[in-house]
Protein backbone atom coordinates (compact mmCIF):
# COMPACT_ATOMS: atom_id res chain seq x y z
CA UNK A 1 0.00 0.00 0.00
CA UNK A 2 1.69 3.10 -1.50
CA UNK A 3 -0.75 6.30 0.32
CA UNK A 4 -0.96 9.95 -0.11
CA UNK A 5 -2.17 11.20 3.06
CA UNK A 6 -3.44 14.34 1.79
CA UNK A 7 -4.94 17.54 4.04
CA UNK A 8 -5.10 18.94 7.80
CA UNK A 9 -2.11 18.04 9.67
CA UNK A 10 -2.07 19.40 13.53
CA UNK A 11 -0.21 19.66 16.28
CA UNK A 12 -1.93 18.27 19.65
CA UNK A 13 -0.96 19.26 23.50
CA UNK A 14 -2.84 16.67 25.48
CA UNK A 15 -3.33 17.32 29.47
CA UNK A 16 -5.17 14.08 31.50
CA UNK A 17 -6.50 14.43 33.55
CA UNK A 18 -8.51 17.52 33.76
CA UNK A 19 -11.48 18.10 35.30
CA UNK A 20 -12.34 21.56 35.17
CA UNK A 21 -9.76 24.65 34.23
CA UNK A 22 -8.61 26.40 37.20
CA UNK A 23 -9.98 30.06 37.68
CA UNK A 24 -8.08 32.65 37.86
CA UNK A 25 -4.52 32.19 38.23
CA UNK A 26 -5.26 28.51 39.84
CA UNK A 27 -3.43 25.79 39.19
CA UNK A 28 -3.98 22.09 39.51
CA UNK A 29 -1.37 19.44 39.39
CA UNK A 30 -2.15 16.86 36.34
CA UNK A 31 -0.49 12.77 35.20
CA UNK A 32 0.33 13.70 31.93
CA UNK A 33 1.50 16.12 29.18
CA UNK A 34 2.16 15.02 25.65
CA UNK A 35 2.46 16.33 22.08
CA UNK A 36 1.59 14.06 19.09
CA UNK A 37 0.64 14.26 15.18
CA UNK A 38 -2.65 14.55 14.75
CA UNK A 39 -5.20 15.75 12.23
CA UNK A 40 -7.39 13.59 9.35
CA UNK A 41 -4.52 13.26 7.58
CA UNK A 42 -1.54 13.53 9.90
CA UNK A 43 -3.12 11.13 12.34
CA UNK A 44 -4.47 8.88 9.90
CA UNK A 45 -1.14 8.74 8.27
CA UNK A 46 0.79 7.34 11.67
CA UNK A 47 -1.36 4.44 12.12
CA UNK A 48 -1.37 3.59 8.69
CA UNK A 49 2.85 3.58 9.07
CA UNK A 50 1.92 0.89 11.71
CA UNK A 51 0.44 -1.26 9.92
CA UNK A 52 2.77 -1.33 6.90
CA UNK A 53 1.60 1.21 4.54
CA UNK A 54 4.08 2.99 3.03
CA UNK A 55 3.09 6.42 4.10
CA UNK A 56 3.71 10.09 2.36
CA UNK A 57 2.10 12.97 3.70
CA UNK A 58 0.98 16.52 1.56
CA UNK A 59 -0.52 19.19 3.68
CA UNK A 60 0.41 22.86 4.64
CA UNK A 61 2.11 23.84 8.20
CA UNK A 62 3.95 26.70 9.24
CA UNK A 63 7.53 27.21 9.72
CA UNK A 64 7.06 27.87 13.65
CA UNK A 65 8.70 25.82 16.18
CA UNK A 66 4.92 24.08 16.51
CA UNK A 67 5.55 22.69 12.80
CA UNK A 68 9.03 21.55 13.33
CA UNK A 69 7.41 19.25 16.13
CA UNK A 70 5.33 17.94 14.06
CA UNK A 71 7.61 17.25 11.37
CA UNK A 72 9.47 15.36 13.95
CA UNK A 73 7.34 13.45 15.12
CA UNK A 74 6.05 12.34 12.01
CA UNK A 75 9.13 11.20 10.52
CA UNK A 76 9.79 9.28 14.06
CA UNK A 77 6.82 7.41 13.13
CA UNK A 78 7.92 6.87 9.62
CA UNK A 79 6.01 9.20 7.95
CA UNK A 80 7.47 10.79 5.01
CA UNK A 81 7.03 14.39 5.21
CA UNK A 82 8.55 15.47 1.71
CA UNK A 83 5.28 17.02 0.23
CA UNK A 84 4.33 18.95 3.85
CA UNK A 85 4.35 22.59 2.35
CA UNK A 86 5.90 25.38 5.14
CA UNK A 87 4.29 28.77 5.25
CA UNK A 88 6.35 31.48 6.75
CA UNK A 89 3.08 33.95 7.23
CA UNK A 90 1.08 31.40 8.99
CA UNK A 91 1.32 29.39 11.92
CA UNK A 92 1.13 25.24 12.01
CA UNK A 93 -1.90 24.07 13.03
CA UNK A 94 -2.68 22.89 16.58
CA UNK A 95 -4.86 21.98 19.19
CA UNK A 96 -4.87 21.67 23.29
CA UNK A 97 -7.29 19.02 23.78
CA UNK A 98 -7.66 18.63 28.25
CA UNK A 99 -8.74 14.96 28.35
CA UNK A 100 -11.35 14.15 31.07
CA UNK A 101 -11.28 11.35 33.47
CA UNK A 102 -13.61 9.20 31.25
CA UNK A 103 -12.15 10.24 27.91
CA UNK A 104 -13.89 13.20 26.57
CA UNK A 105 -12.01 15.84 25.06
CA UNK A 106 -13.33 19.27 24.52
CA UNK A 107 -10.66 21.38 22.32
CA UNK A 108 -9.10 24.71 22.05
CA UNK A 109 -8.29 24.42 18.19
CA UNK A 110 -6.30 27.23 16.24
CA UNK A 111 -6.81 26.60 12.35
CA UNK A 112 -3.81 27.64 11.01
CA UNK A 113 -2.21 26.89 8.00
CA UNK A 114 -5.01 23.89 7.24
CA UNK A 115 -7.08 26.32 4.89
CA UNK A 116 -4.28 27.68 2.77
CA UNK A 117 -3.43 24.23 0.92
CA UNK A 118 -3.85 24.83 -2.29
CA UNK A 119 -3.70 23.16 -6.27
CA UNK A 120 -0.82 24.55 -6.43
CA UNK A 121 0.86 22.34 -3.51
CA UNK A 122 -0.48 19.36 -4.74
CA UNK A 123 2.45 16.46 -5.58
CA UNK A 124 0.85 15.44 -8.69
CA UNK A 125 2.76 12.80 -9.93
CA UNK A 126 2.81 11.14 -6.29
CA UNK A 127 -0.66 11.13 -6.72
CA UNK A 128 -0.60 9.57 -10.16
CA UNK A 129 1.87 7.04 -8.63
CA UNK A 130 -0.04 6.05 -5.03
CA UNK A 131 -2.78 2.98 -4.68
CA UNK A 132 -4.44 4.80 -2.54
CA UNK A 133 -5.15 8.65 -1.78
CA UNK A 134 -6.46 9.61 1.88
CA UNK A 135 -7.71 13.27 1.62
CA UNK A 136 -8.84 14.77 5.21
CA UNK A 137 -10.69 17.85 6.20
CA UNK A 138 -12.16 18.69 1.95
CA UNK A 139 -14.28 21.22 3.54
CA UNK A 140 -10.99 23.37 4.63
CA UNK A 141 -9.69 23.49 0.94
CA UNK A 142 -12.86 24.30 -0.67
CA UNK A 143 -15.13 22.09 -2.91
CA UNK A 144 -13.77 22.60 -6.24
CA UNK A 145 -10.19 21.64 -5.27
CA UNK A 146 -10.92 18.90 -3.39
CA UNK A 147 -13.28 17.73 -6.21
CA UNK A 148 -10.02 18.14 -8.49
CA UNK A 149 -7.65 16.72 -6.55
CA UNK A 150 -9.73 13.38 -6.17
CA UNK A 151 -10.67 13.44 -9.86
CA UNK A 152 -7.12 13.50 -10.63
CA UNK A 153 -6.57 10.70 -8.67
CA UNK A 154 -9.38 8.49 -10.09
CA UNK A 155 -8.38 9.59 -13.68
CA UNK A 156 -5.22 7.47 -12.77
CA UNK A 157 -6.10 4.59 -10.84
CA UNK A 158 -5.60 5.70 -7.18
CA UNK A 159 -8.26 4.39 -4.80
CA UNK A 160 -9.81 7.44 -3.12
CA UNK A 161 -10.84 8.04 0.55
CA UNK A 162 -12.41 11.02 2.25
CA UNK A 163 -12.51 11.77 6.24
CA UNK A 164 -13.92 15.13 7.38
CA UNK A 165 -13.10 17.45 9.60
CA UNK A 166 -16.02 19.96 10.53
CA UNK A 167 -19.23 18.99 13.17
CA UNK A 168 -21.85 17.88 11.41
CA UNK A 169 -23.61 21.24 12.98
CA UNK A 170 -21.42 23.31 10.16
CA UNK A 171 -21.59 20.98 7.12
CA UNK A 172 -23.87 21.32 4.28
CA UNK A 173 -24.28 19.07 1.27
CA UNK A 174 -22.83 21.86 -1.34
CA UNK A 175 -19.75 21.78 1.12
CA UNK A 176 -19.35 18.12 -0.55
CA UNK A 177 -21.36 17.85 -3.52
CA UNK A 178 -18.88 18.27 -6.36
CA UNK A 179 -16.44 15.86 -4.92
CA UNK A 180 -18.29 13.08 -4.22
CA UNK A 181 -18.68 11.45 -7.51
CA UNK A 182 -15.01 11.43 -6.96
CA UNK A 183 -14.82 9.48 -3.31
CA UNK A 184 -14.57 5.60 -3.45
CA UNK A 185 -14.36 5.24 0.58
CA UNK A 186 -16.34 8.24 2.79
CA UNK A 187 -15.10 7.94 6.37
CA UNK A 188 -17.48 10.19 8.20
CA UNK A 189 -18.88 9.74 12.01
CA UNK A 190 -22.61 9.71 12.38
CA UNK A 191 -23.25 13.56 13.38
CA UNK A 192 -21.15 14.48 10.38
CA UNK A 193 -23.32 11.93 7.75
CA UNK A 194 -26.24 14.24 9.39
CA UNK A 195 -25.30 17.12 9.21
CA UNK A 196 -23.61 17.09 5.43
CA UNK A 197 -25.87 15.56 4.36
CA UNK A 198 -29.06 17.47 5.99
CA UNK A 199 -31.03 14.61 6.40
CA UNK A 200 -32.98 14.07 9.42
CA UNK A 201 -31.49 10.40 9.90
CA UNK A 202 -28.68 8.02 9.57
CA UNK A 203 -30.13 5.93 6.58
CA UNK A 204 -31.58 8.49 4.92
CA UNK A 205 -28.08 10.53 5.20
CA UNK A 206 -26.20 7.74 3.92
CA UNK A 207 -28.83 7.15 0.76
CA UNK A 208 -28.46 10.78 0.00
CA UNK A 209 -24.80 10.68 -0.38
CA UNK A 210 -24.44 7.67 -2.09
CA UNK A 211 -26.85 8.55 -4.32
CA UNK A 212 -24.93 11.74 -5.40
CA UNK A 213 -21.83 9.18 -6.35
CA UNK A 214 -20.08 7.91 -2.94
CA UNK A 215 -19.02 4.55 -3.54
CA UNK A 216 -18.94 2.95 -0.03
CA UNK A 217 -19.44 4.62 3.23
CA UNK A 218 -18.22 3.72 6.49
CA UNK A 219 -19.93 5.92 9.38
CA UNK A 220 -18.02 5.68 12.75
CA UNK A 221 -20.34 5.40 15.74
CA UNK A 222 -18.23 5.72 19.21
CA UNK A 223 -19.27 2.74 21.02
CA UNK A 224 -21.47 1.51 18.88
CA UNK A 225 -18.81 0.78 16.45
CA UNK A 226 -19.49 1.07 12.67
CA UNK A 227 -22.17 1.06 9.84
CA UNK A 228 -20.83 0.00 6.68
CA UNK A 229 -23.16 0.78 3.24
CA UNK A 230 -21.88 -0.17 -0.28
CA UNK A 231 -23.67 -1.11 -3.54
CA UNK A 232 -23.87 -4.90 -1.41
CA UNK A 233 -25.93 -3.42 1.06
CA UNK A 234 -25.36 -2.42 4.83
CA UNK A 235 -23.73 -3.89 7.50
CA UNK A 236 -22.97 -2.93 11.47
CA UNK A 237 -19.57 -3.97 12.74
CA UNK A 238 -19.52 -3.87 16.36
CA UNK A 239 -16.82 -1.88 18.55
CA UNK A 240 -14.40 -3.20 21.08
CA UNK A 241 -14.60 -3.71 24.31
CA UNK A 242 -11.59 -1.45 26.12
CA UNK A 243 -11.01 0.76 29.38
CA UNK A 244 -11.11 3.78 26.92
CA UNK A 245 -8.41 6.57 28.17
CA UNK A 246 -8.66 9.24 25.41
CA UNK A 247 -10.89 9.11 22.39
CA UNK A 248 -8.46 11.01 20.62
CA UNK A 249 -7.78 9.81 17.04
CA UNK A 250 -10.04 7.54 17.35
CA UNK A 251 -11.79 8.17 14.04
CA UNK A 252 -8.25 8.65 12.20
CA UNK A 253 -6.92 5.34 13.71
CA UNK A 254 -10.29 3.63 12.02
CA UNK A 255 -9.79 5.10 8.99
CA UNK A 256 -6.10 3.69 8.69
CA UNK A 257 -7.36 0.40 9.98
CA UNK A 258 -10.27 0.61 7.40
CA UNK A 259 -8.11 1.51 4.20
CA UNK A 260 -5.02 -0.70 5.28
CA UNK A 261 -7.79 -3.95 5.23
CA UNK A 262 -9.27 -2.88 1.57
CA UNK A 263 -5.77 -2.52 0.25
CA UNK A 264 -5.16 -6.10 1.48
CA UNK A 265 -8.36 -6.90 -0.35
CA UNK A 266 -10.65 -7.31 2.74
CA UNK A 267 -14.55 -7.33 1.90
CA UNK A 268 -15.53 -3.43 3.42
CA UNK A 269 -17.12 -5.15 6.52
CA UNK A 270 -14.09 -6.69 7.73
CA UNK A 271 -11.95 -3.64 6.76
CA UNK A 272 -13.69 -2.19 9.31
CA UNK A 273 -13.34 -4.72 11.96
CA UNK A 274 -9.24 -3.94 11.53
CA UNK A 275 -11.17 -0.04 11.92
CA UNK A 276 -12.64 -0.87 15.24
CA UNK A 277 -9.32 -3.14 16.57
CA UNK A 278 -7.32 -0.03 15.67
CA UNK A 279 -9.17 2.57 17.28
CA UNK A 280 -9.77 0.64 20.34
CA UNK A 281 -6.10 0.25 20.61
CA UNK A 282 -5.46 3.74 20.34
CA UNK A 283 -8.70 4.53 22.77
CA UNK A 284 -6.63 2.88 25.53
CA UNK A 285 -3.95 5.81 25.45
CA UNK A 286 -3.23 9.32 25.34
CA UNK A 287 -2.45 10.50 21.71
CA UNK A 288 -3.26 9.56 18.08
CA UNK A 289 -0.13 7.91 18.63
CA UNK A 290 -0.75 5.47 21.52
CA UNK A 291 -0.06 1.68 20.83
CA UNK A 292 2.70 -0.41 19.72
CA UNK A 293 1.31 -2.35 17.42
CA UNK A 294 1.47 -3.67 13.82
CA UNK A 295 -1.20 -5.33 11.29
CA UNK A 296 -0.52 -8.72 13.24
CA UNK A 297 -0.86 -8.03 16.38
CA UNK A 298 -4.37 -5.77 15.17
CA UNK A 299 -5.54 -8.47 13.54
CA UNK A 300 -4.67 -10.64 16.44
CA UNK A 301 -6.65 -8.42 18.97
CA UNK A 302 -9.24 -8.12 16.38
CA UNK A 303 -9.46 -12.14 16.54
CA UNK A 304 -9.51 -12.46 20.45
CA UNK A 305 -10.94 -9.12 21.94
CA UNK A 306 -14.60 -8.66 23.00
CA UNK A 307 -17.24 -6.97 21.11
CA UNK A 308 -19.55 -4.19 23.02
CA UNK A 309 -23.01 -5.55 23.54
Amino acid sequence: MNVVTMGVHVLDVLVRPVEAIPEGQGATLVEDIRMTAAGTAGGTALTLAKLGASVRSAGAIGTDPTGDMLLQLLRRAGVDTEFLVRRTDTATSASVLPIRPNGDRPSLHLLGANITYGLDDVPWDAVAAATHLHLGGPELIGVDVAARILSYAKEHGTVTSVDLLAPGALGSFEQLEAALPYIDHLLPNEDQVLGFSGEPDLAAGVRRLRGAGVGTIAVTRGGDGALVVSADGSETVPAFAVDVVDTTGCGDAFSAGYLRGVALGRAPAQAAVLGCAAAALVAQGLGSDHGDFDLAAADGFAGSAKTRP
